[in-house]
């Protein structure tokens, strides 16, 4: 009788020791896409496979090419690059109950994930479009979800709902592309009539300063239009400000926090593209150099900015702080912001305390949790027993 307790005990014992051992979580890192940021996105990816630590994740790299083909890393293909150049073509099964990564030469298997990290910037990856494909799987993922993905993607409507909410924002006019070509001259009049020149000029939809171009004159008014519909179906003119750029970075889902602000000083007119990727000598101030109340209302309205626009996970908050009357506007909402080696997200989580592979951390546990939370939601209604039969006749 002892004898047999003490079996049991060494096979409890044993079960101790196998349920201490922590099993790696499988976290997709979705990368390029279709769209006009698809090199910015291989270089966040590239950051962020490197930032996973590999004691507690399992780095699963997944690229889109700009034609929409899926690949998933195999063997020896950790970059994002390599994995784009000869990665296997999967497709995912948007089925809850099997959501696995399915190769498409039939080859048998299929890869699961258990949290998918999407760093796809712009459209067809920050616009909620996969991200309803993920809620349709059943997947857990880093950021924003459906709505708030494609509310923060679209300018426009982000902007007309912080005015609703008292959240100051930059004057700006929203064009269609299918108006400005049909009627050009009036759109000139309509700008005209609204503004005074400069002013900035883009897609309604991107970021990274993608078709992005400050307008001096009704001369350079048509060709920053046409430059902008080719990124978009909706346009943004917006009055042209002198003030400080500064950035703050907000980590949560409920309980929303707010980093440190910093400030970008771009060595060109503005900060374009060229500025942001291309080019050396643009400075980031980290932190900014503000006084403490100025401090508090950007962290303020960053934090409200993003409950206003129904985010979660992360997002970045772009301010203008104007030079003259130091009056603040929100400029835009960035849901999947860069996580590259010069990206201001995690720079200023880092001068808040928390460093790179905490951060990530930090994201994986968000989406772990906004998953659980969704999971409690009812999809359908439990019908009495025989009730069925009257709603089928």
């Amino acid at each position: 009788m002892r004898r047999g307790f003490s079996s049991r005990k060494a096979q409890h014992a044993e079960g101790a020791i196998v349920s201490t051992e922590k099993k790696r979580l499988r976290i997709g890192v979705l990368f390029g896409g279709r769209s006009g940021e698809h090199e910015v996105s291989l270089a966040s990816a590239a950051s962020v496979i490197r930032g996973l630590d590999p004691d507690k994740y399992e780095a699963v790299p997944i690229g889109i090419t700009k034609e929409g083909h899926w690949l998933i890393g195999t063997g020896a293909q950790k970059t994002p690059a390599e994995v784009l150049r000869a990665g296997q073509r999967v497709m995912l099964v948007a089925d809850p109950t099997e959501a696995i990564l399915v190769p498409l030469d039939r080859s048998g298997g299929g890869q699961r994930v258990d949290v998918v990290f999407p760093v796809l910037h712009g459209t067809f990856g920050e616009d909620g479009t996969v991200q309803g494909l993920l809620d349709l799987a059943g997947l857990p993922y880093v950021g924003a979800g459906v709505l708030g993905s494609a509310i923060g993607m679209d300018k426009d409507v982000a902007k007309r709902l912080c005015q609703l909410a008292k959240i100051p924002v930059v004057p700006w006019l929203s064009v269609q592309r299918a108006d400005w070509e049909r009627d050009p001259q009036a759109i000139a009049q309509a700008v005209e009539k609204k503004f005074r020149y400069p002013v900035f000029v883009k897609p309604a939809v991107l970021g990274s300063s993608v078709g992005m171009s400050k307008v001096h004159s009704r001369k350079e008014l048509a060709p920053a239009l046409d430059l902008a519909a080719e990124f978009a179906m909706k346009i943004l003119v917006e009055r042209a400000v002198v003030a400080r750029e500064i950035e703050v970075s907000v980590l949560g889902n409920a309980a929303a926090q707010a980093s440190v602000p910093g400030e970008i000083v771009p060595h060109r007119e503005f900060y374009d593209y060229a500025a942001k990727y291309l080019e050396e000598g643009t400075q980031l101030l980290i932190p900014a150099q503000l006084q403490p109340a100025q401090v508090r209302k950007l962290q303020e309205l960053a934090v409200r900015a993003f409950r206003t626009l129904e985010l979660s996970g992360m997002a970045r908050i772009d301010f203008f702080l104007e030079k003259r009357g130091g009056k603040l506007f929100l400029n835009e909402v960035n849901t999947i912001p860069g996580f590259t080696s010069i990206s201001m997200y995690p720079k200023l989580w880092e001068a808040s305390g928390i460093p790179f592979r905490e951060l990530l951390d930090r994201l994986i546990a968000l989406a772990l949790e906004l998953h659980r939370e969704k999971t409690r939601t009812k999809y359908a209604i439990e019908l009495p027993a025989g009730a069925g039969g009257a709603l089928e006749a």
